[in-house]
């Protein structure tokens, strides 16, 4: 054989390999779960080597009918682990559909690796029509303004330090979403050679900044001499560690805890929890500790609706101490910064380090310093009383609603509570109106995934089959509101088609119920009919047919129930579902608040 002919038999015989299969061995590499997408040409050569080089494992492709659910099922992913996972963007169109939620996982802080595919860029390698239409110079100036970092390498050779730098940027405190694009010609073209792969290990996140010594001994030395020093956490739910130590700091001191919601901070039945009467607990201050707090400014204010002019809930004089990292991601365009509040000490350190060496300080110097002993103890007896009432005026409450129709939240929130908990169970998604916070004993911070702060309807679905992908073997839980499902209703059919167990509980209140209230409050400000409050707001005639529409996805439902004492029975059997492996779903018709 000559040895033109060897040289042909032996590239017969040579698997052949193309860019897209190395980008797919970077997700391998990076031990990248899942990537969800909606189809598109852009990245057809990513498509292709998940499946055919990659065999769909790791990641596994997960199939969706618009971006923005693909997007906030990464975000309910990494919510619940911690850890990233892919959303893959068709060019400019998908990347469009997925601003929202990409800016929902900006705000929140949520890692995810935003992948897009473009071009051709080379004017002669594109197509007619669509690869013009489709390509931008420079496709991540659509999103730069909520991604921590975006690139678009010019080669392969480029690609291994331009996934390495988005994966580390991504999981740097605090984290948030990174966006990568890869030409089309680049994971199309063949190739004889790749570059070497990099190595996670060589390229972690940095550790997160932490509080000096002299700043530890100041913060706690500040809390053992208040009287009534109050705490203010948010995102700090993210760090188990930080979470046990809060939980230890408040019952060593007894200092009442303002949990915001952002991630599940502090257990909901804890005596010093005492978010639901805020302006009590502040009103007493002289010492507030924020901690991870995404808005401390509204924390501590009320605001009037109408007008927008807000007041301070605490006295003139009370010092005010902030931690968070949150400064760093301070950017011009989004004011996800919140408006400044005035502090007399700013800390920019990690939570999960700090509370941990706050209460180290506290317990060590606690019976040592006079009086402070004392005061944690009348502070407890206080308190304790106080949150004893309270439950006990909630739980009085939801029996009393008991029966009403349409259903009252307060009766749902305590019937699920009654079925579910004994389960090993995960709320994924919404509070009903705050009644689940009220009545349910959330103890953990795995156990509720917090409420989302970028405000763009459309989450719920996608994020809550996220968290669902990321725990399997245990019960996940969705009170999902009726107005943001109609924002990404397809969801359900990629929980059918990938059977993710996740149990949605319609929260269906047929109305956009917050707009409503608005324009009633504008109406009556302004001398009109607040009877027209209603009119585009509400979600009926027709009434929209969740049940059927679920069904018609290949998802059991059941709906819509009316009446109190049938949700036990239709909750049980969609459990049976979803224990089974499958999605379920049941819409219940509720009251507004």
């Amino acid at each position: 054989m000559n040895t033109d002919a060897k040289a042909e038999e032996n590239k017969r015989l040579t698997p052949r390999r193309y860019g897209s299969d190395f980008i797919v061995d970077l997700l391998q590499q990076y031990e990248i779960p899942f990537a969800a997408f909606n189809p598109g040409a852009s990245f057809r050569g990513i498509h292709d080597s998940l499946v055919n080089y990659l065999g769909n494992k790791n990641p596994e492709f997960l199939e969706c009918m618009h971006e923005e659910i693909s997007v906030a099922i990464a975000h309910g992913y990494a919510r619940a682990t911690g850890r990233p996972m892919a959303a893959i963007l068709h060019n400019v169109v998908g990347l469009q559909h997925a601003t929202m939620a990409i800016y929902n996982a900006w705000c929140d802080r949520i890692p995810i690796i935003l992948l897009g595919g473009t071009g051709p860029m080379g004017y002669t390698k594109r197509r007619p029509g669509s690869d013009w239409v489709h390509t931008a110079l420079v496709q991540g100036n659509l999103v730069r303004d909520f991604v921590k970092w975006d690139d678009q390498p010019a080669d392969l050779e480029s690609t291994p330090e331009s996934f390495a730098r988005a994966y580390q940027t991504a999981m740097t405190q605090p984290c948030g979403p990174v966006y990568i694009c890869y030409d089309a010609e680049i994971q199309e073209k063949e190739y004889t050679e790749f570059p070497p792969l990099p190595d996670p290990k060589k390229f972690l996140p940095p550790e997160p900044p932490a509080a000096s010594r002299q700043t530890i001994e100041r913060v706690a030395q500040a809390l053992l001499d208040a009287d009534h020093p109050v705490i203010v956490a948010d995102r700090l739910g993210r760090s188990a560690v930080a979470f046990e130590a809060l939980v230890k700091l408040a019952e060593l001191l007894n200092i009442p805890v303002l949990d915001q919601g952002n991630r599940h901070s502090f257990p909901t039945r804890h005596p010093m929890a005492l978010g639901e009467i805020t302006g009590e607990v502040l009103g007493q201050a002289d010492y507030v500790l924020g901690l991870d707090t995404m808005d401390l400014y509204g924390a501590l204010h009320t605001v009037n609706r109408l007008t927008r002019e807000t007041q301070p809930m605490y006295r003139p004089g009370t010092r005010i101490a902030h931690v968070t990292l949150d400064g760093y991601l301070v950017r011009s365009w989004s004011h996800d910064f919140r408006r400044l509040q005035e502090t007399d000490d700013a800390i920019a350190a990690d939570t999960a380090s700090f509370v941990p060496d706050i209460l180290q300080y506290c317990s060590k110097h606690l019976n040592s310093q006079p009086g402070a002993a004392q005061k944690a103890q009348q502070r407890g007896r206080t308190w304790q009383g106080r949150s004893a009432q309270l439950l006990a005026t909630f739980q009085d409450k939801a029996q009393t609603q008991r029966g009403e129709a349409p259903i009252a939240l307060s009766s749902l929130a305590a019937i699920v509570w009654d079925v579910i908990k004994d389960e090993n169970w995960l709320l994924t998604n919404g509070t009903v109106n705050g009644w689940v916070k009220r009545l349910w004993d959330i103890r953990r911070p795995d156990q509720y995934m917090g409420k989302y702060s970028g405000g763009g309807l459309g989450y719920g679905m996608g994020a809550s089959l996220g968290a669902a992908l990321a725990n399997p073997d245990r019960l996940c839980i969705n009170l999902q509101g009726d107005g943001d499902f109609l924002f990404t209703p397809t969801a359900l059919w990629t929980a059918a088609h990938h059977k993710i167990p996740l149990l949605t509980i319609m929260v269906n209140n047929r109305s956009y119920y917050n707009s409503e209230e608005h324009n009633a409050k504008i109406a009556a400000h302004r001398g009109r009919p607040v009877e027209t409050a209603p009119q585009g707001t509400r979600i009926e005639n027709p009434d929209v047919d969740f049940a059927t529409m679920a069904r018609s996805m290949g998802v059991h439902a059941e709906g819509v129930i009316t009446r109190t004492e049938d949700i036990e029975a239709a909750l049980r059997r969609a459990i049976a579902v979803v224990k089974q492996g499958q999605p379920a779903l049941i819409d219940i018709f509720t009251q507004n608040r």
